[in-house]
């Protein structure tokens, strides 16, 4: 399919586009007149200089208790002859003021601190985990009217202090989230295609818990409100204009004069309620498009860095030339600490090599070690793995002692990766075209990035490539979802690419598919591949040399055709043993029998 022909579909079959948050929010009743109470609130405090009659500090001795309609004090006078009119209009002002600082700098400071505390984890998140619980056992109402007088008894200033308090909240609440949403397949899948930790932290993780965040920034802005108007009322900044003074001046007339009251309670809570039901109705909004998406747990991974092999795990092998292939690895070693103060080697002195436009198969049961194996060549490895090899390299670049960001490089260009479970890898939140055009942004304009990316979607297969491009990942098949995991991981023409269990989840048919696609691409772009898998049927169809692990350890390796026919090793006889064909009718044998399969035929 031609960029042409793309643009021709683009025109004729274009998808209609999922409704914005805000255009859900219209459609919700409670959304509709939270929404108009605030913005009528807002524009009347804009409006002040326009709306007001008098300055609100203004008194006039002919106006003391003037009652509502009076001309030219719709609202009426207070005991002191002031319009209360004006002072509502420069009373909202105020409050919205406080709101945006108090809010703000909580949301800052809570936010920042739990994205980052959530996301690292370990010595980070209990530091600052321990900072933000000793800052909420602080009485924060006794602490701020000591500081009154140092903050010079401006609200604004009132505001800022009262933010850093209001952070402990918001840091939990952010904290908890991310350290749910870290486990999400999807956010390996970024990692993997070289994108920067701020870069997964504001689009990847953010972006799905900021339904929680926009609720609480609705409560904090209420708590900002009131704490302002509490303080006013008790006399602290009482000289500027605002809710909680009115409201102590008003308690003075409560029996003679009840509504002058009314209109400072009125407006507060108009102000307060409209924030906090906009909040829920607003996170309705954005929860409601993903309700039916269900997430998947996974293992947490992070980034290990590579160390040479020490002397107590020696090598199997000699080592070689970190330059002699596309994919060099020897006596490579993954250890994890046990409880007792032990490590565990579930990796043990591994060596393989691959060749540029040769596929590879890694080949062994679950828990034999070949995914520990795989990931150690992406680094995407726990960080309290323990990893060591007296060599490791991709197309002549060492990755001993490689530091995060140079792996982030090398992944997406030298090295591409394709996850089983494909629906699973995929962002919930964002659209195909736009998780595909992200990893191209870098090295060209988005317009181009578009185009290849629609090119690569033609490629792989898919027949309406600019209907996929368009949409969400619960809207297209598991077999769609492995084909645009494809089309990411080729994206960058990638020297290596590293194919973990890629046909797992699929059926038969849609296997057959994936498999003569990934043959088709590695032959088109001259790729190395490495294929984990448990599977040697999918060996026999697509490998040119097959590696046995078990237990951590490589038991057998040779080309495909040698190990079919003469496998040496026990364990390598019973993976190829285990083999269903269309000739095999498996039975159960009666209890006690100890006739095979094949006897019972």
């Amino acid at each position: 399919m031609t960029t042409t022909d793309i643009e021709t579909v683009v025109q004729a079959d274009a998808p209609a586009k999922r409704a914005g948050a805000l255009r859900r929010l219209l459609r919700r009743p409670l959304g509709v007149m939270a929404l108009f109470i605030l913005a009528s609130l807002i524009v009347l405090g804009l409006l002040e200089p326009v709306l007001n009659t008098h300055p609100p500090t203004f008194s006039s001795l002919q106006h003391v208790n003037a009652p509502p309609g009076t001309p030219g004090w719709p609202f009426g006078g207070d005991q002191y002859g002031r319009d209360i009119w004006a002072r509502v209009l420069s009373s909202i002002n105020v409050s919205l003021i406080s709101a945006l600082i108090g809010a703000g700098v909580g949301l800052m400071v809570g936010v920042g601190f739990g994205l980052i505390a959530g996301y690292v984890g370990k010595r980070t998140d209990a530091v600052s985990s321990w900072v933000f619980n000793l800052l909420m056992t602080f009485p924060s109402l006794v602490l701020i009217i000591i500081l009154f007088p140092v903050t010079g008894g401006t609200f604004q200033s009132t505001m800022v202090i009262f933010g850093f308090f209001l952070a402990p909240g918001i840091f939990r609440l952010v904290r908890n989230l991310v350290v749910g949403v870290r486990n999400e397949l999807y956010v390996d899948a970024a990692r993997v295609s070289g994108l920067s930790n701020r870069r997964i932290l504001t689009r990847h993780v953010l972006y799905v818990v900021r339904g929680p965040i926009i609720i609480s920034a609705a409560f904090l802005a209420s708590a900002a409100i009131g704490v302002q108007a509490g303080l006013a009322f008790l006399g602290f900044g009482a000289a500027q204009v605002s809710f909680g003074a009115m409201t102590s001046d008003a308690f003075v007339n409560i029996y003679s004069q009840p509504v002058q009251l009314v209109w400072a309670a009125g407006f507060l809570a108009l102000l307060n309620g409209s924030l906090v039901l906009l909040g829920n109705a607003y996170r309705d909004a954005l929860a409601a498009p993903q309700a039916t998406v269900k997430r998947r747990p996974r293992r947490l991974l992070g980034e290990a860095v590579i160390k040479p092999a020490v002397s107590d795990t020696p090598s199997s092998k000699p080592a070689a030339d970190a330059t002699s292939g596309l994919l060099t690895v020897r006596n490579l070693w993954v250890k994890y600490p046990q409880p007792h103060g032990s490590e565990k080697a579930v990796v043990r002195g591994v060596s393989l090599d691959v060749a540029p436009g040769e596929i590879v198969g890694l080949v062994g049961e679950s828990g034999s070690g070949k995914t520990q194996t795989a990931f150690s060549v992406l680094g995407l490895l726990p960080k309290e793995a323990s990893v060591s090899a007296d060599a490791l390299a991709v197309a002549g670049e060492s990755l001993l002692d490689k530091h995060a960001g140079a792996m982030r490089r090398l992944r997406g260009s030298a090295i591409a990766y394709i996850p089983q479970e494909p629906m699973a890898n995929l962002d919930p939140s964002f659209t195909i075209g736009s998780q595909l055009v992200e990893g191209l942004s870098a090295g060209m304009s988005r317009r181009e990035a578009k185009d290849t990316v629609l090119q690569l979607l033609a490629r792989v297969g898919i027949t309406d490539p600019v209907r996929t491009f368009k949409s969400y990942p619960h809207q297209i098949s598991g077999g769609m979802a492995q084909r645009v995991l494809i089309a990411g991981a080729v994206a960058g023409r990638p020297k290596l690419l590293i194919a973990d269990e890629p046909t797992t989840a699929l059926d038969v048919t849609i296997q057959a598919e994936i498999l003569d696609l990934l043959r088709d691409l590695q032959g088109e772009y001259g790729m190395g591949v490495l294929l984990v898998t448990h599977n040697f049927g999918v060996v026999a169809d697509l490998c040119d040399r097959v590696l046995v692990m078990r237990s951590g350890e490589m038991v057998e390796s040779g080309n495909v055709r040698s190990i079919f026919h003469q496998p040496q090793h026990p364990y390598t006889r019973e993976l190829i043993a285990s083999i269903l064909d269309e000739e095999t009718v498996r039975t159960d044998p009666a209890p006690g029998s100890a006739r095979t399969h094949e006897e019972a035929l």
